[in-house]
């Protein structure tokens, strides 16, 4: 079996690895074929909340089960295991910023407020504090070595990659960063696992951001903010009151179900949220077409933007032809459910640029019967 992805510049390869650990088959054969190679490898697990008191459901990712699934697999494979409780960072820099966002009427993207936090900025000091040459994570996107340094690619398997919720990272940390598995697909890392005879091979991916078991997102923020429940009124775009709502955060622009709006309406879509009047407010799906987005906090991981690009909007939207003037990112063609607090990134072919949070929308003019 080849072992890659863990060189250091030149022909050197590591001689201590630290590997982020959270429990799953993806970081556990990572821990496998850092150990492969050699180096001395620690497995790290950041212990990032008490499951049990966040959200009320024991067992998910960094806490419970997992960093005992994670020791376990350490163990079998001989190699250091250490936990490290952060759980006062994530919540005040994820868990509260989380719920923060959906009460100021915008989308949050959590797991990449998480990899700016604590599992990147924490996780490096730790690394760096434990003498390591790098830290490897199990990541779906590619480290590529270019002519003026480390670039950031999407993985091979585009139903696994990760690039979009990994746009923050820095160059400086690209540096120091290892993802052995983008050049892999899923079921490749799962007969891997199975090879290896690890105990979580089988182990079933989690489908929920890591504090918010069954996608319940009103659950948690109505934890952690009392308040969120505050009720209002949907409107029209020209202010007209059309229902009631049950709180902001049970709303996302582009949402048509659980509007509950009586009468004979034609298909209605959050559009905006005006979170100072605590209003919905809806219109049809023409009203959801923007030309162009400003953004805040851009980050570049290297490469020139100035060129065509394609911009990711949502983790889970194709990429689109864009161009970026200053901070405006103005679009080919009309793009729909454009939210603020998500993220807009940019790519070339498949080199990832870097990006930005969308501040704010301009609408495109889009005949309403789109």
């Amino acid at each position: 079996m080849e072992i890659s992805g863990f060189q250091l510049s030149g022909p050197a390869r590591a001689r201590r690895i630290v590997v982020a650990m959270s429990g799953g088959v993806d970081s556990s054969v990572v821990a496998a074929l850092a150990a492969r190679t050699g180096a001395e490898t620690i497995g790290v697990t950041l212990q990032l909340y008490d499951h049990g008191e966040a959200v009320g459901r024991a067992g998910a990712c960094c806490a419970g089960r997992d960093i005992r699934d994670a020791r376990a697999v350490c163990d079998a494979l001989g190699i250091a295991h250490y936990v490290f409780d952060h759980a006062s960072s994530f919540r005040a820099q994820v868990i509260d910023d989380f719920a923060d966002e959906y009460l100021a009427g915008r989308t949050p993207i959590p797991c990449v407020k998480c990899n700016m936090g604590p599992k990147f900025t924490d996780l490096f000091a730790l690394a760096r504090d434990l003498g390591a040459d790098c830290l490897a994570t199990g990541h779906y996107v590619r480290r590529v070595e270019g002519a003026d340094g480390a670039e950031l690619h999407r993985a091979i398997d585009p139903a696994r990659d990760q690039s979009y919720f990994l746009f923050a990272t820095t160059a400086a940390q690209l540096d120091y960063l290892r993802f052995p598995l983008g050049g892999m697909e899923k079921a490749q890392v799962r007969a891997l696992a199975a090879e290896l005879g690890l105990g979580v091979a089988a182990k079933p991916d989690s489908q929920d951001i890591c504090f918010v078991p069954e996608g319940n997102y009103a659950d948690v923020v109505r934890k952690v903010r009392p308040d969120a429940d505050t009720a209002g009124d949907i409107v029209d775009e020209g202010g007209r009151v059309l229902g009631r709502h049950r709180g902001l955060i049970h709303y996302t622009v582009g949402q048509r179900r659980g509007l509950e709006i009586g009468g004979g309406h034609d298909p209605l879509y959050v559009v905006r949220i005006d979170a100072a009047a605590r209003q919905v407010v809806v219109g049809p799906k023409a009203a959801l077409a923007v030309e162009a987005a400003r953004l805040s906090d851009i980050n570049w991981v290297g490469g020139d933007h100035r060129g065509p690009l394609t911009a990711k909007v949502r983790s889970l939207a194709k990429p689109v032809a864009a161009r970026l003037a200053g901070d405006r990112l103005v679009f080919e063609a009309p793009e729909y459910g454009v939210a603020p607090g998500q993220a807009a990134v940019l790519y070339a072919g498949e080199r990832v640029l870097g990006g930005g949070w969308i501040a704010a929308t301009e609408r495109a003019r889009v005949p309403l019967a789109a």
